[in-house]
């Protein structure tokens, strides 16, 4: 992988419409390099359709989505979505490694294991996808987008169907390990927003805008102890009801 810093995210006068119906018009945005910048809004408000013109998985019809140093976001970005989209006949650490095979490239077998670890599941590298848990095959999609290394990382709801403690557990591992990378991720969790957020938008309205909210200072993931984090809790649930009020 290259050590040059990785790109910031421009999002320029993007509009969406969908099932006839307008989703958001000239929406505007930044994602700062190097961060973990957090989507915060309720269900089908447009926040998985943005990530995914991001990726490139949705066409752009107007505006335009691009890095800041001009070079093609294609090729730079490793993708989680809602579905983990685990392959049926394939073992859990070739799952894993599957990028590698697409790509014909060397596949990394002890890396892989050592991110299994990681997510608590090395003793399941050699189970089918069949054999596991929603939430444990969710933290195998995990340990594939962190697999892939990649300096651009879109996360859609990369926690939900984990439990609270495997959760947390969670948010700290990626939080530590995505460092220095450039990172959306989208969450309908307040409290999660702020313990890793670096920037926070809320995406509200129809067609929807995105609004900064506040963050908490300090060095991520922030401690579950931290009162700073439970008052931004709580205020940034009240800046959510608001803004979704409106």
């Amino acid at each position: 992988m290259s050590n040059l810093p990785p790109p910031s995210i421009l999002v320029q006068n993007v509009s969406l419409i969908y099932n006839h119906r307008l989703i958001f018009s000239k929406l505007n945005t930044f994602f700062p390099s190097g961060k973990i910048n957090i989507i915060l809004g309720a269900s089908g408000i447009g926040k998985s359709s943005l990530l995914k013109m991001i990726a490139g998985l949705q066409p752009c019809h107007q505006g335009i989505i691009q890095a800041n140093d001009h070079h093609p976001l294609l090729n730079r970005i490793s993708y989680m979505g809602q579905q983990d989209f685990l392959m049926p006949w394939a073992r859990i650490i070739q799952n894993i490694m599957l990028g590698n095979k697409l790509r014909g490239e060397t596949p990394e077998p002890q890396r892989a294991l050592h991110i299994l670890e990681q997510v608590g599941l090395s003793h399941v590298a050699k189970a089918y996808p069949s054999e596991l848990s929603g939430g444990m095959r969710q933290r195998i999609a995990l340990a594939r987008t962190l697999y892939e290394n990649r300096p651009i990382v879109l996360m859609d709801e990369p926690f939900s169907a984990l439990d609270s403690v495997t959760r947390t557990n969670m948010q700290t591992y990626t939080a530590n390990l995505l460092k220095g990378k450039t990172v959306i991720l989208i969450t309908h969790d307040p409290f999660e927003a702020c313990r890793l957020g670096e920037q926070i938008q809320i995406m509200t309205g129809y067609p929807a805008s995105l609004y900064n909210a506040p963050i908490v200072k300090g060095t991520i993931p922030h401690p579950l102890t931290s009162l700073s984090l439970q008052k931004a809790q709580a205020h940034l649930l009240s800046l959510l009801m608001e803004k979704t009020s409106l």
